[in-house]
């Protein structure tokens, strides 16, 4: 990003107040604690904070200028103060200016689960065969996705965006922002669905992705998702079908385990490439067939896609593997809904171990008023799990615990009052070669169990 304040005010459709129009201005922050040099400052207004305030701040760390929603007359022979009527506004303004001096194609990656594993994935397919550039951090949302244009460029073949959404009509415009030649829709689950009211409502949500498409688009659909199925013609775009079942043109068969790797062949046409994946979970193996279908519509060999995948293990805090000497920790505390924890849940009972299998779980956020009822269903799913133990912590878990013993559950189930007590617990009653799976949301902070157990075991 280079662009001018002259250029950002005439784009926000904003009024400069003070400060030099040709100041170059090469990124964008919304932390006025971080400055990468020549930043604009956008403060952000929130439910309890509003980041005007912050402005002087901004500027000791480096920033050149900022927007102002709140200013009318402003004196500052240092920076640039742009008036606007919407700071969020103005940085999508900013963010479409961006992206209109980047030709790069671009796929966005959208769904209620696994949305950052598949972008992952899609990435490392296509890097078998372009410079690939993919959003950074968390930057998916309406505030995020502008910042991630300010980081394109040129010198890049293809951009792997993920795109996210908390409410209705976010995915519309960071979509339109972010101007999309295909995208992948993984699946449609419960994520948000207290701002949606039904799945079919977010299902269709799912499909305004098309509004980032220009006169030209294609959709890589989960054709096993039965919602995303049933409306697949219902943006009039061109779609192609991935996953596992014979209705997909993109397609995983003779799925299996081998020494511990989850293996199959992906389909298309005629065409059959054994693949052997790296990361846990069965669930992926649909995410690599979504990654390899995005390669080889991008002109990438798929053996070449599928030699590159092999090497993907995952990030942090999602089904991270942690050795702990002897017995292994499953951290996916990243974030959690009822799809993904009881797919996580099955990652853990299909762990090859000579030990047990800890399954500590905690609450999931953002259900709405079915969310006890959600938790619920969670328990049920996973009371025929051939697990060793359930731990749960928190509140609304209670009803995970519920569930599984409506389902006569054969494994004990501990309830701990938070997530020191859970730690120490595991701590004192671990074995040799247990398997210890932790699952929440983020804001339950389940990770401080992966924390205090690795200084534990740093110390012995």
């Amino acid at each position: 990003m280079k662009v001018t304040v002259r250029e950002i005010t005439e784009a926000v459709n904003g009024t400069l107040l003070c400060g030099s129009p040709d100041q170059v201005i090469e990124h964008i922050s919304i932390d006025s604690r971080n400055s990468e040099g020549n930043d604009i400052f956008v403060p952000i207004i929130g439910a309890k904070v509003d980041a005007h305030r912050f402005i002087a701040n901004a500027f000791e760390v480096g920033c050149a200028a900022t927007l102002t929603s709140e200013h009318g007359e402003m004196k500052d022979e240092a920076h640039a103060w742009i008036r606007v009527e919407d700071t969020i506004e103005a940085l999508h303004a900013i963010g479409r200016l961006c992206r209109s001096r980047v030709a790069l194609d671009a796929i966005g990656v959208t769904g209620s689960v696994g949305k950052t594993t598949t972008r992952e994935m899609i990435a490392c397919a296509l890097s078998a065969g372009k410079k690939v550039f993919k959003t950074g951090k968390n930057y998916n949302s309406s505030v995020g996705v502008p910042i991630t244009m300010s980081q394109m460029s040129d010198d890049y073949e293809i951009a792997v965006l993920e795109l996210g959404m908390n409410v209705p009509g976010e995915l519309g415009t960071i979509s339109e922002i972010a101007r999309l030649k295909m995208a992948v829709i993984t699946n449609v689950g419960v994520a948000h669905i207290e701002y949606f009211g039904s799945q079919e409502a977010i299902c269709h949500e799912k499909y305004t992705i098309t509004r980032g498409f220009g006169e030209e688009g294609l959709l890589i659909i989960n054709g096993d998702d039965p919602l995303l199925y049933r409306f697949r013609e219902s943006t009039g775009y061109p779609f192609v079908l991935y996953g596992t079942e014979a209705h997909c043109e993109y397609r995983a068969e003779n799925i299996r385990m081998e020494q511990g790797h989850y293996c199959f062949d992906y389909v298309h046409g005629e065409e059959r490439v054994p693949v052997v994946l790296s990361v846990l979970g069965r669930h992926n193996v649909q995410n690599a067939v979504a990654a390899l279908a995005a390669a080889e519509l991008n002109g990438v060999p798929v053996r070449d896609a599928a030699k590159a995948l092999s090497s993907f293990t995952g990030f942090k805090n999602r089904l991270e593997r942690i050795s702990m000497g002897h017995y292994t920790i499953i951290d996916d505390t990243y974030n959690a809904s009822p799809d993904s924890m009881i797919a996580g849940v099955r990652v853990l009972s299909g762990y090859e171990t000579k030990g047990r299998k800890i399954a500590v779980l905690s609450d999931m956020m953002e259900l709405g008023s079915e969310s006890p009822n959600f938790h619920r269903q969670v328990g049920e799913a996973i009371a025929a799990e051939p697990i060793d133990e359930l731990i749960i912590v928190g509140e609304l878990s209670v009803n995970i615990a519920e569930g599984a013993a409506s389902k006569n559950a054969a494994y004990p189930i501990t309830r701990m009052a938070s997530n020191e007590a859970a730690a120490r617990y595991i701590h004192e009653t671990v074995k040799e070669q247990d398997v210890v799976y932790l699952k929440a949301s983020n804001s339950m902070h389940l990770k401080e169990i992966t924390a205090w157990l690795k200084e534990q075991h740093t110390q012995m």
